[in-house]
């Protein structure tokens, strides 16, 4: 039986990069994987498919609907399904590859299958070859997460799919109708309008994207519609009907029945922890009441010498916190001082404009009776975003009312997603509103945006009343 000092169980984000630095501190690490690609749903199925198809369904509109106002002449404009599709796969198998060779240029050992705990200090792997044993002195959980499935509406993947099919339909299916109005679900949905879909979001909540401010969504809602997506908020679903060649979502507000005709019905309202399979009870691992791997401020389970990250774990299901986790993990493991801060994990919505956010929001600032100043920045008023057809948006800081220290940020705009960095920089020193507002930056750059927001909180703004 080979002895491993780490043996990583998913080769996700927070896997491999799990595995990786621990192999950069010395330690001799096998990295186990049951898809035949590393990269777990991220590369795979998820952030980096969803990405590629967002980028070239965002430039069919540009050539269809806006280059013309930029003075480029372009005949009739129509997508090629089928090429935009190979493209997403060549994008995603350029990055699996990748991570492939990294992984073989740190000597980390790929096992391949799935793994599950014979006991809290040995797995059994069942891959293509049939099963082979390790054991090790830690062992870091990375499982990731799947698809919530509604009870009374299951997956098949012909009408009712989930987010793992929604980045490979051969055709726009139309209507589509997204349940579900978070991230997920605003950025396939975004993907198949553009592309062709004629797309309804149904969401439970009083709004999509529920995690950011009301004056953000206001916003969002407006442009996503005004791009054609249609937005029922409110709708609780309650099943579907089926006959006649063509779906109907059923759904009910305030009482009053709703119907939703659809080609498919893509559900993705959330993701769920999997663990299934893994023989956490031959390790003495345990579960919280949802289904997450029990840690602690370490991320260490229960069992001696088993941590989880990731998805596997409480907190935001996002890849760049699953790598903060697995880098972190690595470092406790090698004896150093691993550190994370869970306050300054940012989220995005990336479809066009994005929506980004960090820390505090203004609503939650307010409903829990927190003190902040606050600094908004239209940009409509930044030279470089009126330059690049890139005016609708706001950038807003939050600011604790007495010290000026930045409590978070959101970002409605293009781009939003890269800007968001340079908030949580800030924040990671603890630095203040006046900081950021005095921060030189290029112009014209959509950062002076920023700047300006930052200025704004002190009612120091330049280049707005």
């Amino acid at each position: 039986m080979d002895t491993y000092d780490v043996a990583v169980i998913g080769a996700g984000p927070g896997g491999y990069v799990c595995a990786f630095r621990a192999a950069q501190l010395g330690l001799r690490v096998a990295l186990i994987e049951k898809r035949p690609t590393l990269g777990g749903t991220c590369l795979n199925l998820g952030c980096i498919p969803s990405k590629a198809l967002l980028y070239s369904s965002e430039q069919l509109v540009f050539a269809r609907d806006h280059a013309a106002a930029h003075g480029i002449r372009t005949g009739a404009v129509s997508p090629d399904i089928g090429a935009i599709l190979r493209r997403k796969d060549a994008v995603v198998s350029r990055l699996v590859g990748g991570v492939a060779a990294l992984a073989k240029a740190r000597k980390v050992a790929v096992l391949a299958g799935e793994a599950s705990f014979a006991s809290p200090t040995a797995l059994s792997i069942r891959g293509p070859g049939g099963a082979v044993s390790i054991s090790a002195k830690n062992f870091v959980i990375a499982t990731g997460s799947v698809p919530m499935q509604l009870p009374f509406m299951r997956f098949d993947g012909r009408t009712v799919v989930s987010s793992d099919d929604a980045i490979a339909f051969e055709r726009a299916p139309s209507p589509l109708v997204v349940v579900g109005g978070g991230s997920i679900g605003l950025e396939l949905g975004s993907v198949w309008a553009r592309l062709g879909s004629d797309v309804t979001i149904v969401e439970l909540l009083p709004k999509i994207a529920a995690g950011f401010d009301d004056d953000i969504v206001r916003a969002f809602s407006r442009l996503l519609q005004r791009q054609g997506l249609k937005i029922e908020t409110g709708a609780r679903v309650t099943g579907l009907r089926t006959g006649g060649g063509q779906a109907v979502l059923l759904a009910e507000r305030e009482g009053k029945p709703l119907e939703f005709p659809a080609e498919k019905v893509l559900v993705a309202v959330g993701r769920r922890p999997y663990t299934d399979g893994l023989g956490l009870e031959n390790a003495g691992v345990s579960l919280d009441e949802g289904g997450r791997v029990r840690v602690d401020a370490r991320l260490r389970t229960c069992a001696p010498g088993i941590w989880a990250i990731g998805d596997a774990v409480a907190g935001p299901m996002l890849a760049h916190k699953a790598e903060e986790d697995g880098a972190a993990v690595a470092e406790w493991i090698a004896g150093r001082p691993g550190h994370i801060d869970w306050d300054l994990v940012p989220a995005v919505v990336y479809t066009d404009p994005e929506v980004a956010s960090v820390g505090l929001g203004e609503d939650t600032a307010k409903a829990r009776s927190i003190p902040v100043n606050v600094g908004r920045f239209n940009f409509a008023a930044n030279g470089r975003a009126l330059a690049n057809d890139s005016a609708d948006g706001f950038a807003k800081i939050v600011a604790d009312a007495g010290t000026d220290r930045i409590l978070g940020a959101q970002i409605l705009g293009r781009g939003a997603g890269e800007l968001i960095a340079e908030v949580v920089a800030h924040m990671a020193y603890g630095g203040s509103a006046e900081d950021l507002g005095r921060t030189i930056h290029a112009h014209p750059t959509l950062g002076e945006a920023l700047k300006e927001a930052g200025l704004a909180v002190s009612k120091s703004a330049i280049h707005a009343i």
